[in-house]
C-alpha cells in the first residue's frame, strides 16, 4: 500500500512539473511615459498603455516550428508638443494626437531560431482615440499642471495597419548572443520598416522561448532550453525608415472640417532608435524596463526625446 502511495504521489509531482513548464496562456500590461525617467520631461511620446492576451498553439508533428503563439492586444498611445501646455499654435512643434487600436498577431517561431510574427491593428486618430480625456485624467490625479494644446490635436480618421517583425539568431557564445531584429509597416496609418542588431547578455533561452520574442509560453513542455530563468541585459539599436506616421501628417482620409483647428508637421524620413534594458523571467512572470531613446521624427521638434517601458506579464494554464 505504501509502495503504491509513494509511487502516485511520484507520479503526481511529475504531472505538476510538466504542468510548471507548459503554461500557455498569459496575460501582460505594459505602460510607457517619459516621466518614468526622472528627468522631468513631459513631451512628444508622453504615454502609452497597453494590454496582452497571448496563447500558445499546437505547431504538429514534424513541423519547423518549435513554437507557435496567437496574441490580442489593445493600446493606446499619446504624443503633445514640447509640453502638454502650449501658449498658442506656434508652439506646437510636434502634432498632438492619439493613436488607439484593437490588434491581432500570430508568432511563428522556428526551431533555427528565426521568428517571423505578423500582426494586424484597427485603430483611430484623432478625438476618438481619447487622447485628450485621459491625460487629463492622469494630470488631475496626480495635480499635474494643467493642459493646454489638445485643440489642435490630428482629427479623426479609421486607421488598418498590418506589421510583419522577422528575428534571426546570428551568433550566440556562453553568456552573449547577437540576432538581427527587423519590421515592416503597412497601412493607412503608419507605414515604414526598420532593422538592427539585438544584443543579449546575460541568462537567455532560444528565441523560440524568450522574453525577447514575447513567446515564453508554450502548449507543450520546450525541453533543451537554455536556462530555467530568464535574466539578460539587451541592447538594440535600430534605422528607421519613415514614409507616413498618421500621428504627424494627419490621417488619409479625414475630413476637411473647415471648423477643425488641426495641426499637422512634415515628418523626419529616417530616424534612429536605441532601447536599454533588463528582462527577467520565472515559471509564471515576465518583468521588463526599458529606456527608449529616438532621435528627432519630425522636423521642427526642438530636440530629441526618451521615454521609458515597463511590462508586467502573468502565465497561466
Amino acid at each position: 500500500m505504501l509502495k503504491k502511495l509513494f509511487i502516485t504521489l511520484v507520479c503526481l509531482l511529475g504531472s505538476i512539473g510538466v504542468f510548471a513548464q507548459t503554461r500557455g496562456h498569459e496575460f501582460g500590461i505594459q505602460s510607457d511615459n517619459d516621466s518614468y525617467l526622472g528627468q522631468g520631461s513631459d513631451r512628444y511620446y508622453t504615454n502609452g498603455i497597453y494590454f496582452y492576451y497571448r496563447q500558445a498553439l499546437k505547431t504538429g508533428d514534424g513541423s519547423n516550428l518549435q513554437n507557435k503563439v496567437l496574441g490580442i492586444e489593445l493600446g493606446q498611445k499619446m504624443f503633445n508638443a514640447q509640453s502638454g501646455y502650449v501658449r498658442d499654435a506656434n508652439d506646437v512643434d510636434r502634432p498632438f494626437a492619439a493613436y488607439s487600436y484593437l490588434g491581432t498577431t500570430l508568432n511563428l517561431l522556428y526551431k533555427n531560431e528565426s521568428t517571423l510574427k505578423l500582426g494586424a491593428q484597427l485603430g483611430l486618430v484623432g478625438p476618438a482615440a481619447g487622447g485628450e480625456p485621459v491625460q487629463k485624467l492622469i494630470h488631475n490625479t496626480f495635480g499635474f499642471y494643467t493642459l493646454n494644446g489638445w485643440q489642435y490635436q490630428i482629427k479623426n480618421d479609421v486607421e488598418l495597419n498590418l506589421s510583419a517583425e522577422y528575428n534571426k539568431l546570428l551568433a550566440r557564445a556562453s553568456w552573449i548572443d547577437l540576432s538581427l531584429a527587423s519590421y515592416a509597416n503597412l497601412g493607412t496609418g503608419f507605414t515604414g520598416a526598420g532593422a538592427g542588431p539585438l544584443i543579449r547578455l546575460g541568462n537567455f533561452n532560444q528565441l523560440f522561448n524568450s522574453v525577447s520574442t514575447q513567446s515564453t509560453v508554450s502548449a507543450t513542455e520546450q525541453t533543451g532550453l537554455l536556462h530555467k530563468h530568464e535574466i539578460f541585459f539587451y541592447y538594440k539599436p535600430q534605422a528607421n525608415a519613415v514614409v507616413y506616421d498618421a500621428t504627424i501628417q494627419g490621417g488619409l482620409f479625414s475630413n476637411n472640417n473647415s471648423n477643425s483647428q488641426e495641426i499637422t508637421k512634415p515628418k523626419n524620413s529616417f530616424v534612429f532608435s536605441q532601447q536599454v534594458g533588463v528582462a527577467f523571467s520565472t515559471s509564471r512572470f515576465t518583468f521588463d524596463v526599458a529606456a527608449i531613446f529616438h532621435t528627432r521624427e519630425v522636423k521642427t521638434m526642438h530636440q530629441s526625446h526618451q521615454w521609458a517601458a515597463v511590462t508586467g506579464v502573468y502565465r497561466f494554464k
